[in-house]
């Protein structure tokens, strides 16, 4: 039975707990079968093979990345979290959109990548990092608020480079790059976008229940587990292919 708001609000603090943890588990192992960034063997085939200015299967191609790339999926929970009018989330996402865009865009334009293993590892601790923030985390250990719009940029930026270090191993061809690119960024905002809608849905229909906070602790440390075990697997990887 789907739950309403008034469900929300019944739900008992160890149910929804635990239906908080089988929905963010779910959706993490479901998509975590291939690394961070990484694009399908069907994709990569395309990517290799096109010639030429392709701008709606680029759009697709970028909407769809956005869409099943769980990491961004999960920072992006993150930042807003704990935002609650739309012209703060506007600028948060603007903020994460922009750091994206130009590490993607230039970074492969320019040939700029980095090991794999090190960028996704990185993006992985950029999910920790936003999960410890929204715990006040880093005011309880060390007294002080890290600029959270600082941050989003600068794991905005790191998000790109490892998208752009992925599309750099399949050699895309140099024919219809520059539109391919923009397309391909277009089809991330749209996937950015139908990402954010679901859960600003969600966010507002679980924010009714009197146990959100309570419940927020308790989904903020499962983002942090979320978070730390890709890293872990990066580092792992990287240590394996030295």
């Amino acid at each position: 039975m789907p739950l309403d708001s008034q469900g929300l609000r019944a739900l008992p603090l160890g149910r929804a707990t635990a239906l908080i943890f089988t929905v963010l588990a779910l959706y993490t192992s479901s998509v975590a079968q291939a690394l961070a960034h990484n694009v399908t063997p069907g994709d990569a085939g395309y990517i290799q093979e096109i010639w030429g200015v392709h701008i709606i299967p680029f759009i697709y191609l970028g909407a769809k990345h956005m869409v099943t790339g769980y990491d961004h999926i999960l920072f992006l929970l993150g930042v807003v979290f704990f935002l609650y009018k739309m012209k703060d989330v506007a600028v948060y996402v603007s903020i994460f959109a922009v750091g994206h865009s130009v590490t993607m865009l230039l970074g492969v334009w320019y040939g700029w990548g980095i090991n794999a293993y090190i960028i996704d590892a990185i993006i992985g601790l950029s999910v920790v990092y936003k999960a410890l923030d929204n715990l006040g985390a880093y005011q309880k250990w060390f007294g002080v608020q890290p600029n959270t719009k600082a941050a989003t940029l600068i794991f905005g930026l790191f998000h790109g480079t490892g998208l752009a270090t992925k599309i750099l191993e399949y050699q895309i061809a140099e024919d219809g790059l520059l539109a391919n690119l923009l397309a391909f960024n277009v089809g991330v905002e749209i996937g950015q976008l139908l990402a954010l809608a679901v859960i600003l849905i969600v966010m507002g229909y679980w924010r009714r229940s009197p146990n959100f906070m309570r419940q927020a602790t308790v989904a903020n440390i499962i983002m942090i587990v979320l978070g730390v075990f890709p890293t872990g697997q990066q580092i792992a990887g990287y240590i394996a292919s030295a």
